[in-house]
């Protein structure tokens, strides 16, 4: 189908208009795993909530704002990827499915999540980023078994108390967001691993010596008078980092690619441990 086509009936809600994007979703695929990114969708056939096997499901780059409530019954579902849609609110019938561990919902127009999402006991890896959120959504820090979350480029100010709860979080990425400080909460979390405050309005960082599983802390672009001191080898991405005068304008352009590195790394790792 050319894509003039794929405009024209990408506007088109009707359940006919919308399987003609999608194709045949007679048969449950043989992995376990659709994909449905890309198709310019509004509305999700329901047809795709029929494979109760299904284990991973993919809906990213679309035109999605709801999804049926029929979603709910992909009982087995560990992965939903949502990311570059339209969502303004969670659908709810996200927050009841079981076995979900892995939820992209970046790039939407997110600023608040349903008291709901703590039912979802197995989630372990959250993105939330380029959202328009201003205040910490705190029902995420019920989330028991989380181990990341990328809550980056929003326009977040500070932590709840509550943070420190997560005792399993590994990995917290906040860059692009609105910290005037270094968020007190995270200076008590010694399983994390990964801490990202990179373009923040930070101007003073406190001491991570006493971190004991940080790994790396990129706090590059902050208006910041000093650097973080860190344990012996931990790495630091930004100003003051500890290469030499010469080295500093190299890293500072190497520091993105460094943090997507570090991303990829993580989110490969995660996607090995879910069932095929």
């Amino acid at each position: 189908m050319g894509n003039a086509m794929r405009s024209i009936l990408a506007f088109i809600p009707s359940e006919r208009c919308q399987r003609f994007l999608v194709g045949d979703l007679k048969e449950m695929p043989l992995d376990r795993t659709l994909d449905l990114s890309s198709r310019q969708l509004r509305k999700l056939p329901v047809a795709a909530c029929l494979f109760n096997e299904l284990v991973k499901l993919y809906l990213s780059d679309n035109n999605l704002s709801s999804l049926p409530a029929e979603v709910q019954s992909l009982r087995k579902l560990q992965l939903l990827a949502l990311d570059f849609n339209c969502f303004e609110e969670l659908p709810l019938a996200i927050c009841r499915l079981p076995q979900l561990s892995i939820l992209y919902l970046g790039n939407n127009r997110l600023y608040h999540l349903p008291v709901e999402l703590r039912e979802l006991r197995e989630l372990s890896t959250l993105w939330l980023e380029t959202n328009c959120f201003t205040v910490f959504p705190k029902v995420v820090c019920e989330l028991s078994n989380l181990k990341t979350l990328h809550l980056g480029y929003n326009q977040i100010r500070s932590l709840p108390k509550e943070f420190g709860r997560l005792h399993e979080l590994r990995s917290i990425w906040l860059a692009g967001n609105q910290l005037p400080d270094f968020p007190p909460e995270l200076l008590e979390m010694h399983s994390l691993a990964v801490v990202d405050v990179d373009r923040n309005r930070i101007r003073h960082f406190p001491s991570l010596c006493h971190m004991q599983g940080l790994k790396l802390v990129i706090y590059d672009h902050n208006p910041c008078v000093n650097a973080p001191a860190v344990a012996e080898g931990v790495r630091r991405v930004g100003r003051w980092a500890d290469s030499s005068d010469d080295e500093q304008e190299d890293d500072a352009s190497k520091a993105a690619s460094e943090t997507t590195a570090e991303v990829v790394e993580v989110h490969s790792e995660e996607q090995q441990n879910i069932q095929g």
